[in-house]
């Protein structure tokens, strides 16, 4: 199955009408991103139980973090099986959000309890938590500070030892405040993100908040929405390979997972 998904994937390249992508600009002065074409390279499996909320890559293993009260956790899991390899659940009453590695630890935000719980890599043992004000979406880090949003358009810079904020940016493009800034992904000095309820995944320049490129995966949404998989919600999981310089990508309660390279 894998072989004839990867054959639909290569014959039909994804690639997205440039309309926007010219040097004319709005009134706020800010060129329109490019578009950022892509092709998939594979296709893995993704359990469907799983309402992604955070995806990360590392160690040449990913982990993820689920949402819904319930039904979130945090685990290891096999690229090739899409099963856990090693998870935990969290209390029925907790909502889990983004996460990412950083300094051998594991940060997971909560969408509307204000913690972060801070994990041991390996073990998963809990072994902190911090408080904060609002809710959690994504996160990501910089190799110095853990990055996070919460629904609006700022992206928060937090020191990792006390998760107070350290920078405050405010994330913008030709149109305006790009808010719903969702699932984070820091690489090669750029951020980029998914945007909730879209099909889109922006890179922003962190030091301006300026976007300057964006994604269509329209096309990816479609294949994963006809998998006879009623469940299937909003794309939503962004994970980066930098050995191979390839994102992993996936959503709510997709059935698959897609490895794409951006072109």
């Amino acid at each position: 199955m894998k072989r004839i998904l990867f054959f639909f994937f290569i014959v039909f390249a994804f690639t997205a009408c440039d309309n926007n992508n010219n040097e004319q600009t709005l009134n706020n002065g800010i060129t329109p991103p490019v578009v950022l074409n892509y092709t998939v390279l594979n296709v893995y499996p993704h359990d469907i139980t799983s309402f992604t909320e955070g995806l990360e890559w590392h160690d040449s293993t990913l982990y993820e973090s689920t949402g819904l009260d319930g039904k979130s956790k945090l685990a290891k899991v096999n690229l090739k099986t899409g099963k856990d390899i090693q998870r935990i659940d969290l209390a029925k009453d907790i909502f889990g959000e983004g996460i990412t590695v950083l300094n051998g630890k594991i940060y997971q935000l909560t969408y509307q309890t204000g913690k972060c719980f801070v994990y041991d890599f390996k073990t998963f043992k809990k072994i902190n938590e911090f408080d904060y004000e609002g809710e959690g979406w994504g996160m990501t880090n910089d190799g110095k500070h853990l990055i996070m949003n919460n629904g609006n358009n700022n992206l928060y810079f937090r020191d990792p030892e006390t998760f107070k904020i350290v920078n405050t940016i405010g994330v913008i493009d030709n149109n305006g405040p790009l808010a719903q800034i969702n699932e984070l992904e820091y690489v090669d000095g750029f951020i980029y993100s998914n945007v909730y309820t879209t099909n889109y995944i922006v890179k922003i320049d962190p030091n301006s908040g300026h976007v300057i490129a964006k994604a269509d995966l329209s096309q990816i949404w479609n294949f994963a929405s006809q998998q006879k998989n009623e469940e299937a919600d909003v794309l939503n999981g962004i994970a980066y390979n930098s050995a191979q310089k390839t994102f992993f990508i996936t959503g709510k309660n997709w059935s698959k997972l897609f490895e794409v390279k951006f072109n």
